[in-house]
């Protein structure tokens, strides 16, 4: 085994762990999930079955990751993080009988490369957090974040942008939609409320 589990995780067979990774106490890794290597799954979080998680993804303590999510590789999920799998969830349906699996469609949040989920966040599918956009602790996100996007608030709201280091960019002073990084100095290039990297 080219991986660490602690004695009090719970690893179901099926699931295929990646080089590297680790996996902390009480978490619960379910029948089907993939992580990639490199990975750390916190204390007491929870991974779905069958969800994809990449290369060099932190998943922190409490944190729970419901099927069918998928997480690009070096994407952060906070402590307490929440994304759901299902928009109108009943514990029963119209004639009073417990619903089970079969009983309604799960919906996944799509989370990209890089992105960041801040403590306690909540991502209610379904949705896709664009790559490297960042999300801020305690909000709620009910729509898709653009890449690069930094939203905040209940229900979440773009209030600007961060680069590949989670800085919040700045806008240039000599070029018109041309935002930077002040920690890196790197550029990137707003058309039509898209950014990318110049």
């Amino acid at each position: 085994m080219n991986y660490r589990v602690q004695p009090t995780a719970q690893v179901d067979d099926s699931a295929e762990i990646g080089a590297g990774s680790s996996i902390w106490e009480l978490a619960q890794i379910r029948e089907e999930a993939r992580l990639g290597e490199g990975c750390v799954v916190g204390r007491g979080a929870y991974v779905g079955t069958g969800v994809q998680i990449g290369n060099n993804v932190k998943i922190q303590n409490y944190a729970l990751v419901y099927e069918p999510a998928e997480l690009g590789d070096g994407v952060f999920v906070g402590p307490a993080v929440v994304l759901t799998n299902d928009h109108n969830p009943r514990s029963v349906d119209p004639e009073g009988k417990q619903k089970r699996g079969g009983d309604w469609e799960a919906v996944g949040v799509k989370v990209e490369e890089g992105a960041s989920l801040g403590a306690r966040s909540v991502c209610v599918a379904p949705v896709r957090i664009g790559r490297w956009a960042m999300v801020a602790a305690g909000a709620v996100v009910t729509k898709d974040v653009p890449d690069f996007g930094l939203v905040v608030g209940v229900p979440a709201r773009r209030i600007g942008w961060v680069g590949h280091s989670g800085v919040r960019l700045v806008a240039s002073d000599d070029e018109p939609g041309v935002w930077l990084c002040p920690q890196s100095g790197a550029a990137y290039v707003e058309n039509e409320g898209v950014l990318s990297a110049r």
